[in-house]
């Protein structure tokens, strides 16, 4: 009933090489709670067995079945109770989020035209489903019933979190609204599934439509190799000689920060601007623009069905933050602390690109390039360089083996789990013990019909109660480069720091000891505290112990050497100020898009007034980002793209706790595991936080690691 919980939202996270592979561990056993190994996934989803009319079938019975469960509610005369009222519901949603999770994966990292139309379908029944189960009279009234009853004044605090939790969903849902305007909510909510099902679709589609070719290596220059390997492939798949490039994110990326020819840049990063737009060279029927509009609109109008001002209060009613001129605050306010020296880095880059490359002028598609040539410079540090230090089994090796300094668990391929792409891989996690705590699905790597990004979704959730036992699942998804036919998959160290980024989302999933899906792992979690755990992580990604598990040079064997450590170490806030506009950048956006009362907004304008109050870079007339933003339109940060930087001061500050009493200290990660990892959203963020850290948290040590201060 809430929109963490809505399965049609969308969530917003092999090698050849033998020698480094994660490291041999003892079988797992039984659980703690005495779960059977050989059931803990036995209920997995049989990819490459199911069928689309497998999967919609499983999600249209799982979806009739709760919809029995609260008709038998409704029918009840006798009191409501825990064991009556929640403990049923509890199973049949947590069952209707097994069997939605994998279709909506697979539209997300297999996409086909078939699987598609049958997400788009299924995806509209059950925001209709969810949203009339918000509205649900009766069965708020029966929780109302139980919140008032004389037994839950004694109840255990996690099941009186629920109860409250459920009905504030069931406020927030419109279960107040009658008539034309309950029917108008349910218009409303079938409508923005599918206009946000669209919006990310035509983005995908924009992005893998679009090829440049190159016919003349010499305009690779300054390519990775593995980059102009992939784009002779994907040229010869496509029937001609020469080289094809993509804007897929491995791809574009490696374009702006590397490629000599101007000219090639400018193209691509044209092409990346203006995706999903009529100013795009792509089909203009992938368009947004009317698309972003009418979700915009509908969200207002659902925010003042339900009594609010605008969409960002209504937003906000579920987060830390209280109120949108709260959140207006902090950003402007880190926009001030940051603008002088974001000034000082951009002249810096300018004078760079003057002197080194003889640009005169910098244009959009130079910014990139010239930072990344002013780092090699000033640090001797090129990412691509380093690529060859991480091979992905190597890093996989040592991220583990942080997690289990850190918080206890150790993790281990299993071979035996059906996966949707030969490239996944499923892991176990099990506790220092060897008793299996959670699985996770493992997919790296970018490819035809897999959208782009890095992203964690949960497979399934937690359950223990009665006789149920379910371990939590996660997807861990992202899209680096291929393996090559000769050599390993190998990150960058932004892409490093991109798959740690993501496995701290699913270690707040898997490491949940809620046995209640509803208020277990990231469910119910405030919006601006999820990024928490992902964003601190990262900052063991230039940590001397960490770089040097995690790297291993693939054709030496040898880590990452101690200068190369302190160079990086060193580059660590290079251009952090002006990287921290550019974020600042899209939160207000973000914000002021959806803190109006204005219906008919022009969202071009509010990009264009956001941009003269905070962004000193240049942008192209026909820059049309909105059109692919995913996260506001198609993706759960609506009103919410603040929360990165909200998440990242508590990261921030949790992270000093472990400077001050040790990076590696196991009982400082045991606390965090306990506090914060495994406590879900039975108490609120803050509470957490503070548990964990002793006091609220302070923005000092997010400016000392961004270099503001």
């Amino acid at each position: 009933m809430s929109e963490h919980n809505d399965p049609s939202t969308p969530a917003q996270p092999g090698s050849s090489k033998t020698d480094t592979t994660t490291p041999e561990l003892a079988p797992p056993r039984a659980s703690t709670e005495g779960t059977r190994v050989d059931n803990v996934f036995e209920r997995l989803p049989a990819f490459g067995e199911l069928s689309i009319d497998d999967l919609i079938e499983r999600i249209d019975s799982n979806m009739n079945a709760l919809r029995q469960i609260c008709e038998q509610r409704r029918e009840d005369p006798a009191e409501p109770t825990w064991q009556s009222l929640v403990i049923p519901l509890e199973h049949a949603k947590a069952e209707l989020r097994a069997a939605t999770s994998p279709a909506r994966h697979l539209a997300a990292v297999n996409d086909t035209p078939a699987l598609r139309e049958a997400w788009q379908a299924a995806s509209r029944r059950l925001s209709v489903f969810y949203t009339q189960l918000g509205q649900d009279r009766q069965l708020y009234e029966q929780f109302l019933a139980l919140r008032q009853s004389t037994a839950f004044q004694s109840a255990d605090p996690v099941q009186q979190r629920l109860v409250d939790k459920t009905l504030q969903d069931f406020t927030l849902g419109g279960v107040a609204l009658e008539g034309e305007d309950r029917q108008r909510f349910v218009a409303i909510a079938e409508r923005l599934t599918e206009l946000k099902n669209l919006f990310s679709n035509h983005v995908l589609d924009a992005t893998q439509g679009f090829s440049h070719a190159v016919d003349d290596r010499a305009g690779l220059a300054g390519l990775p190799d593995s980059v102009i390997d992939a784009a002779a492939r994907r040229a010869e798949q496509a029937g001609r000689s020469g080289w094809l490039l993509g804007i897929d994110p491995p791809t574009y990326r490696a374009v702006m920060l590397n490629a000599h020819d101007r000219t090639l840049r400018e193209h691509l990063y044209r092409a990346y601007v203006t995706r999903a737009s009529t100013q795009g060279p792509g089909d203009p029927e992938l368009d947004n623009g009317a698309l972003m509009t009418e979700i915009l609109a509908l969200r207002h109008e659902q925010a003042r069905l339900l009594g609010f001002e605008h969409y960002a209060a209504l937003s906000l009613a579920r987060k830390m933050a209280a109120s949108a001129e709260e959140v207006f605050e902090f950003l402007h306010d880190l926009s001030a602390r940051s603008r002088p020296l974001a000034e000082q880095q951009l002249q810096a880059i300018r004078e760079h690109g003057a002197r080194v490359h003889g640009i005169a002028e910098l244009a959009p598609w130079d910014l990139a390039f010239c930072a990344e040539s002013l780092r090699r410079e000033r640090f001797e540090l090129d990412q691509e360089a380093l690529r060859a230090y991480f091979p992905v089994d190597r890093v996989l090796h040592g991220m583990f083996e942080l997690i289990e300094d850190l918080f206890g668990v150790r993790v281990r391929v299993r071979e035996s789990v059906a996966v949707w792409h030969p490239q996944v891989r499923f892991l176990d996690v099990m506790d220092a013990d060897g008793h299996l705590l959670a699985g996770c699905y493992l997919d790296l790597y970018a490819r035809e019909g897999k959208r782009g990004g890095a992203w964690m979704d949960e497979c399934r959730p937690r359950i223990a109660f009665d006789s149920r036992r379910w371990l939590p699942v996660a997807y861990l998804t992202c899209n680096f480069s291929a393996p090559a036919e000769n050599a390993p998959a190998q990150l960058t160290h932004d892409e490093l720091t991109t798959l740690f980024h993501e496995l701290g989302h699913c270690l707040h999933h898997m490491l949940t000891r809620i046995d209640l899906p509803s208020v277990g792992g990231l469910s119910g979690v405030e919006w601006d505290a999820v990024e928490l755990p992902s964003q601190l992580l990262e900052y063991w990604c230039y940590e001397p112990q960490t770089l040097k598990a995690c790297s291993a040079h693939v054709r030496s064997g040898e880590p990452l050497p101690d200068d190369m450590i302190e160079r990086l170490q060193a580059s660590r806030t290079f251009n952090g100020a002006l990287d921290m506009l550019r974020q600042l950048e899209f939160g207000l956006f973000d914000l002021s898009l959806h803190a109006r009362s204005a219906t008919d907004l022009d969202v071009l304008e509010v990009l264009r007034t956001v941009r003269e109050q905070i962004s000193i870079v240049p942008y192209l007339a026909e820059d049309r980002l909105p059109h692919a933003f995913t996260h506001i339109f198609a993706g759960g940060y609506a009103a919410g793209y603040y929360s990165y930087k909200w998440a990242e001061v508590l990261a921030a500050d949790a992270f000093s706790l472990f400077e001050s009493e040790g990076l590696r200290s196991r009982e400082t990660g045991l606390r965090l595991r306990q506090e914060i990892l495994e406590t879900g959203s039975t108490r609120s963020a803050m509470r957490s936080f503070e548990a964990f850290r002793g006091r609220p948290p302070r923005i000092d040590a997010l400016l000392r690691h961004t270099g503001i201060t």
